[in-house]
């Protein structure tokens, strides 16, 4: 890992987050391809179909996140290691995770297979149930490689190994389009499985990109010996990595569940309007990975510094982030609120039926998704800082609140009891968001960054220009 100097400019912060936020920023763009590519093509085939899709991969990504919080875990854990040249300690954390990770897949295998009932205790019809659970009985065997893939990419990122984490998404992201292309239409041969194929073809993408990864570990990174002696039990690692991840966790489950109460609650609403805002949550989803992979630039250099307790630096660093991204907030607002139905229309036929319906529910959601680019990033930047000095305990307890006790009883209200719909349901969204950004970024800036130091001693000017 290339060292920084004790002191850099915010121009050269910005330089440092562009290089390596760039390819994680279009790592999770490759990401949500996949996911998006599903959406319109599900959508193409039928609009029950994108209702289910929606609905099962909602119910998919709760459980995925949740056990991601160990993936999650590593990124600050092996960038501090490596700050402090300590490769036996990154090996160790990683090994740990990926013990984690495959752990949490196994044990959600049943939830996954057995989804019909619980989708049908959560309010949704027999039919939109049965149909999710087809995707879910196939999709929920591609948990596991999934969850491995995360942890190897947290570990790569943190040893600033960006560009690789770029490739091996995209590459995924094709496999995905063409397995899609193939299975739910049944091109090429294949047979016309619709949700099913939909299924198959991410099992098949998440496969092929653990083989590219551990592939490119195996010859690239061969020094850390990651898979060498997986077998050994590490207690002390495995209990370290499991309290840092758990709360990160049960952080994120906390936002991706106020995400599915949603999807729940525009599923009551009917399946024309629960198709809307898939469509919507997967355009700000979309814009929603240039913030995130800006937090993880934040975990990442955060992390570097804490290794090396550079309060200034991490300051700094954390200013230059949060400025970015809410440069692309403004952006992104102006085209949500701008271009709506060309954006809705990416994912229909012109020929559906209910087009016309979804365009005039979807342009209000996108609306309110604008509203919440500002919030939804700030509380993002924010939990990428304080996961780089390790505080996640706190923050589990402030997204918890911001979630569960504001966000969701919000939308309930505002949709349900105030009648507005999927607009109020979004509206309880955008409330449950600015309660954390203001927590998360209250906890980092006021108590957590004071606790690291002692601040490096800045160096004189002549020693300065000489570094920079």
């Amino acid at each position: 890992m290339q060292h920084l100097p004790k002191f850099m400019t915010y121009k050269d912060h910005s330089k440092a987050i562009l290089t390596l936020g760039l390819p994680l920023i279009g790592g999770h763009l490759g990401q949500i391809a996949i996911g998006a590519t599903d959406t319109i093509m599900v959508g193409w085939f039928s609009v029950e179909a994108l209702a289910a899709v929606t609905l099962a991969s909602t119910y998919f990504f709760v459980l995925f996140i949740f056990g991601s919080g160990f993936a999650f875990a590593i990124m600050p854990m092996v960038a501090a290691f490596a700050a402090e040249e300590d490769e036996t300690a990154i090996r160790r954390a990683t090994r740990m995770g990926l013990w984690l990770s495959m752990a949490f897949g196994l044990l959600v295998l049943p939830v996954m297979f057995w989804s019909e009932p619980i989708l049908r205790l959560l309010g949704q019809s027999d039919a939109l149930a049965s149909e999710a659970a087809k995707y879910l009985r196939v999709a929920g065997f591609g948990v596991v490689p999934a969850l491995l893939v995360m942890v190897l990419k947290s570990y790569l990122a943190a040893l600033e190994r960006t560009q690789i984490v770029l490739w091996i998404t995209l590459i995924a992201a094709v496999v995905n389009a063409l397995a899609n292309y193939a299975l739910i239409f049944g091109n090429w041969g294949a047979p016309a499985l619709g949700v099913v194929g939909a299924a198959t073809a991410s099992v098949i993408t998440q496969s092929v990109s653990l083989v590219g990864v551990v592939l490119y570990i195996l010859l690239i990174v061969p020094q850390h010996q990651l898979f060498v002696r997986m077998w050994r039990a590490d207690t002390q690692m495995l209990l370290r990595v499991f309290r840092l991840g758990l709360p990160i966790g049960l952080t994120t489950l906390s936002e991706v569940g106020l995400f599915a109460a949603s999807a729940v609650m525009m599923g009551w609403l009917g399946t024309i309007p629960l198709a809307a805002h898939g469509i919507a949550v997967q355009l700000a989803s979309i814009t929603f990975m240039v913030h995130l992979g800006l937090s993880n630039v934040a975990t990442i250099r955060a992390g570097n510094a804490y290794g090396r307790r550079d309060r200034a630096h991490m300051a700094r660093g954390g200013i230059a982030v949060i400025v970015m991204s809410v440069l692309f907030a403004a952006l992104t607002t102006f085209v949500f609120v701008g271009f709506p139905e060309p954006l809705i229309d990416l994912f229909m036929q012109d020929s559906e039926p209910a087009r016309l319906q979804i365009i005039a529910i979807g342009t209000g959601l996108l609306i309110m998704a604008a509203l919440f680019q500002l919030v939804d990033g700030a509380q993002a930047i924010a939990l990428g800082l304080l996961r780089g000095v390790q505080d996640t305990k706190m923050p589990m307890w402030m997204a918890a609140f911001s979630y569960w006790g504001v966000g969701v009883p919000s939308s309930y209200l505002l949709g349900f009891t105030f009648g507005f719909d999927g607009i109020g349901v979004w509206a309880g969204l955008v409330l449950g968001l600015g309660v954390a950004s203001v927590l998360l970024n209250a906890r980092f800036w006021g108590v957590t960054l004071k606790k690291v130091g002692p601040t490096p001693p800045l160096p004189d000017p002549s020693a300065l220009q000489k570094a920079i």
